[in-house]
């Protein structure tokens, strides 16, 4: 943080495979994958971070880095001349000829950069969920509280849990008393039984207490060196374990739709859904708060361009876009073409996607350099785009980059 203030690292875990959101992370790593049109899911904490005055920021990346690393080194420079810097740190083999183990042992296998920076307190986000947020309130909150670590939490429905880290606040609502990882039949708050806190993967540390537990961790042999599975937990035992409620994080120009806004976007589904979010007339999630921005690298293209008849409705158009079909609650990245008589709804189209004269796309998520022939449909026929390309459970068809579309 600036100078007065205490004196935070950011350190970003970027290292997941992603098999969830397969055939987006064919290719490249989950933190890397494009969202909403020019940015890349990185982008969002990295945004958080650096607005909130965290200008320290260490990228933990491990699996298929190389379009996420070159993403970072090439948006994200920050001024040297303070000190400051967002640097990818590939996963380097410090203590053995292995991997990480888990999202606890990458840390551990990176203490150099803890060593080197020695903050007051370190911030450990997750990498690929789309929201904004104020991490200074958070760390007001850990500062005052004297826990070892706080964990940012936000409310979701009970039956959702087995797919989040789930914290039980005590009787004053911070104190964490049990951190359950992925549970399938968690109790419900106390005023609310069919609703529960999940971890949103945001921790706050004071540097002491995160290297201890680290150190704790690391000679366990049962553990699985999870920070979800295995750190907070580790914490909880020890009562030094605290929850941030989310929805008390408030950003500057939010509006009352969008505040409190967070999405995991690890599956298909879920990353379609958060697309569907953005294109609303009053969007659940607001891309054009200037007040808070999200920062991308922007390429030097030509603005959207629409002839022929082509028209766009209800859609996210990105600069350098040919439109002359037509497009309806859509995004569409950089470079898509769309031809004449072609039709195009529901979908999220990435970089230079061109959708040929009369074809029909609905309902899909195309990676870039898919081109679909003129007259073809994808999301016409459920049996036959079932034997042809990937299909999620709620119906979304994906295809990979530069996938042939027959």
């Amino acid at each position: 943080m600036r100078r007065g203030g205490p004196s935070v690292l950011g350190i970003v875990l970027a290292g997941g495979e992603g098999k969830r959101l397969m055939p987006l992370t064919a290719d490249r790593a989950k933190p890397a994958v494009t969202f909403g049109g020019t940015y890349r899911l990185v982008d969002f904490v990295l945004s958080n971070l650096v607005n909130a005055d965290i200008l320290r920021i260490c990228v933990l990346t491990q699996y298929k880095s190389h379009s996420l690393d070159r993403h970072i080194t090439t948006t994200w420079r920050m001024s040297s001349l303070l000190g400051n810097y967002v640097t990818p740190v590939p996963a380097q083999q410090r203590l053995g000829p292995r991997w990480y183990l888990g999202s606890a042992d990458a840390i551990l296998q990176s203490l150099n950069l803890i060593y080197d920076e020695r903050p007051e307190y370190v911030a450990v986000f997750g990498a690929d969920h789309v929201y904004r947020m104020d991490p200074r309130q958070m760390l007001t909150q850990h500062i005052e509280s004297g826990a070892g670590v706080t964990v940012a939490g936000i409310r979701v429905p009970r039956a959702e849990s087995s797919s989040f880290g789930v914290i039980s606040p005590g009787s004053d609502g911070q104190t964490v008393e049990s951190f359950l990882e992925k549970p399938a039949d968690p109790p419900g708050l106390p005023d609310d039984p069919e609703t529960v806190y999940a971890s949103m993967g945001n921790y706050l540390f004071t540097t002491k207490a995160l290297i201890e537990a680290l150190q704790r961790d690391a000679e366990d042999e049962h553990s699985v060196h999870d920070m979800g599975g295995s750190i907070l937990p580790q914490l909880t035992d020890r009562g030094e374990a605290q929850l941030y409620d989310f929805s008390a994080n408030h950003v500057p120009g939010e509006t009352t739709r969008d505040q409190g806004y967070w999405r995991d976007v690890g599956t298909m589904d879920a990353y379609y859904e958060a697309h569907m979010d953005l294109i609303a007339e009053r969007p659940k999630f607001n891309l054009y708060n200037r007040s808070w921005p999200i920062y991308t690298h922007s390429n030097q293209l030509s603005p959207a361009r629409f002839n022929a008849g082509g028209i766009a409705s209800e859609s996210i158009i990105s600069a350098g876009c040919l439109i002359r079909g037509q497009v309806t609650r859509s995004v569409l990245s950089p470079g898509v073409v769309v031809d004449p008589g072609a039709v195009v709804q529901g979908s999220v189209l990435h970089d230079n996607v061109h959708i040929g004269r009369g074809a029909v796309v609905r309902g899909a998520v195309l990676d870039k350099n898919v081109e679909v022939p003129p007259g073809a449909t994808i999301g016409v026929n459920p049996e036959r785009d079932a034997d042809l390309y990937t299909v999620s459970k709620g119906g979304v068809i994906a295809l990979g980059k530069g996938q042939l579309v027959p």
